[in-house]
């Protein structure tokens, strides 16, 4: 159970959870977009309110299903008490004078309210994720992931070895009264304590970190592109996995960043011109099939697919993906994986390297993708991501394919599988 200050909830405070929750529960927007547009709506909330309304939203998403049983309601108020007395552990003396009505009755059965003992609720997952999970793991296995699924992720910085080490980011972060350590196996990773604001520190400003989980830096060691590599990210995004591509080559060769969505090339200039790196080129394109994909083909040394996927390796960051996702919209990613997969595949030229990789947690998305494109694609042959891992003296045991879990590995949940394109 999380600890929360003792101090008395006001009523104003209450009201502002419950009125987020009326603006996240619909699940119309991510919730830290919806959160954020609340805050900028309500600019006269101090920051312990605001840490207030964020811990109380975030712990009912987390244990969405837990509330959903225990709470059976779609009322905003009843379910923020719900989270406040069964989730947050405040006591029903101090909600009592936050009730109306029928509420405190209401709040007094729920204190007999035993947790169910299914594995839904004890996991905190979506029934239709659990059916799936426990096709791969078995039940201990898919309760220990969702119990890890329900903690808050940690903040990992990537260094960025063009400008500097990770020793002297070390010995920066120390000077700054920050704790950090060294990622367990990321060479260039740092893991912070605690949830420190980073964006303005001169590390943060001057380009040597940038926030990157540690399992998502371990995708850039699976590219392992050299230095005079023409390399393709085909779904860039705001260009994390970019950025360290450029900087592995030491700022030779040229790295291509792909994406559909002009906001998110957009928010990528920033971090470029932060980065010092003049090798990445950021290209929006309609779809994956267009002229600019198709002049590429055969010509490129390492593609990486970060294909768009149901992200339910990142729920200790976006518990919301809980109402977000279902089997309809998984169903839908794996129909476009599928072709984003087939068309980055023409870019890869002979002994070239393509990479495809999720943060998904689901074999529709992961094992069932790659294993039909292998089955039709028999130019391409497999490449051992452990051994690729333990080339660059990545001390991380890992078998044919790439499978990050939280509960394993303390990072988010991420899949790959890699490919090498054989000449004819």
């Amino acid at each position: 159970m999380s600890r929360t200050p003792s101090k008395a909830i006001t009523e104003n405070q209450f009201g502002a959870l419950v009125s987020a929750l009326e603006m996240v529960l619909p699940a119309s927007m991510p919730a830290d977009v919806a959160l954020h547009q609340f805050f900028r709506n309500h600019p006269e909330m101090g920051m312990q309110d605001r840490a207030f309304v964020a811990e109380g939203v975030y712990a009912l998403l987390r244990r969405l299903e837990l509330i959903k049983v225990l709470a059976p309601t779609t009322s905003p108020r009843r379910m923020a008490l719900a989270t406040l007395y069964r989730v947050l552990g405040r006591s029903a003396r101090e909600l009592l004078p936050l009730c109306q009505g029928e509420e405190g009755a209401w709040l007094e059965a729920l204190k007999a309210q035993p947790v169910p003992d299914t594995l839904a609720v004890q996991a905190d997952l979506p029934q239709w994720v659990v059916t799936r999970l426990l096709q791969r793991y078995p039940a201990e296995e898919v309760l220990a992931l969702g119990r890890a699924l329900q903690t808050q992720a940690p903040l990992d910085l990537r260094v960025n070895t063009l400008l500097t080490t990770r020793d002297a980011v070390l010995q920066a972060l120390d000077a700054a009264g920050l704790k950090g350590v060294s990622t367990p196996w990321s060479p260039i990773g740092i893991r912070l304590e605690g949830r420190p604001s980073v964006n303005r520190l001169e590390l943060f400003t001057a380009g040597h970190v940038e926030v990157q989980d540690e399992g998502s830096q371990l995708l850039g060691f699976l590219v392992a592109p050299r230095r005079r590599d023409m390399v393709v990210d085909f779904c860039a995004g705001a260009g994390g996995k970019t950025l360290m591509l450029g900087a592995l080559m030491h700022n030779q060769g040229r790295v291509y960043a792909f994406d559909v969505s002009e906001r998110r090339l957009n928010n990528l200039k920033p971090r470029l011109k932060r980065s010092g790196l003049s090798n990445l080129n950021p290209v929006l394109i309609a779809s994956e099939t267009e002229a600019r994909v198709r002049r590429l083909a055969g010509k490129i040394d390492r593609v990486l697919v970060d294909a768009p996927c149901s992200g339910l390796g990142t729920l200790r960051r976006n518990p919301d993906l809980k109402m977000r996702q279902s089997d309809v919209s998984v169903a839908e990613l794996v129909v476009k994986q599928a072709a984003i997969l087939e068309a980055a595949a023409t870019l890869v030229k002979p002994g070239g390297r393509l990479v495809y990789a999720t943060c998904s947690l689901l074999d529709e998305e992961n094992d069932a993708q790659a294993d039909r494109f292998a089955a039709a694609h028999p130019e391409f042959t497999p490449v051992h991501c452990g051994e690729i891992l333990a080339a660059q003296q990545i001390a991380l045991e890992m078998g044919e394919r790439f499978r990050l879990l939280p509960h394993r590995h303390h990072t988010d949940g991420f899949f790959a599988a890699v490919w090498e394109r054989q000449a004819g």
